[in-house]
């Protein structure tokens, strides 16, 4: 079983330094600090394709209690970046894909348009678990990416 969910939110702030923070580690350490559900990010890499991130979450976060992703693309013409899941997490309820695709879409000069999107495959006998798919922890760092970018314009 396939699927895709997305979320789309506009920045007032040029693409590329929107970019910035979206190709870079800076995105996981902004994370970090800001999400609360989120312990620790370790990041074993320079932010470039191969780059690992454990993720941590902090104990009573409902779900699992780590989860481990690996940086497959980073596209720098065209502003795409990719990661997959390979342990913990969502590898533990029966999928077998795990995307999260981060796109900067330029608007104008001063405008950009962050992009998330998962993509997913999962087990037959664990379709149920699709329902644990969501975009929304992506669309809050989104929000979060919007706020410090906006904060920190060039």
């Amino acid at each position: 079983m396939k699927g895709e969910v997305s979320h789309e939110l506009e920045v007032n702030v040029p693409a590329g330094q929107a970019w910035e923070l979206y190709s870079t580690n800076e995105l996981a350490k902004l994370a970090e600090k800001e999400v609360e559900h989120i312990e620790k990010i370790e990041l074993e890499g320079d932010g470039g394709v191969g780059t690992i991130a454990h993720l941590i979450f902090a104990p009573g976060t409902p779900g699992v209690s780590s989860y481990k992703e690996k940086f497959t693309k980073v596209d720098d013409e065209k502003r795409v970046k990719e990661t997959e899941g390979i342990e913990g997490g969502y590898m533990d309820l029966g999928f077998t894909l795990f995307r999260a695709i981060f796109e900067i879409i330029e608007k104008g000069n001063d405008s950009c348009i962050i992009k998330s999107t998962i993509q997913y495959e999962v087990k037959e006998e664990a379709a149920a678990n699709v329902q644990y798919v969501s975009i929304q922890p992506l669309a809050n760092i989104a929000e979060i990416a919007k706020n410090y970018l906006i904060k920190n314009k060039a």
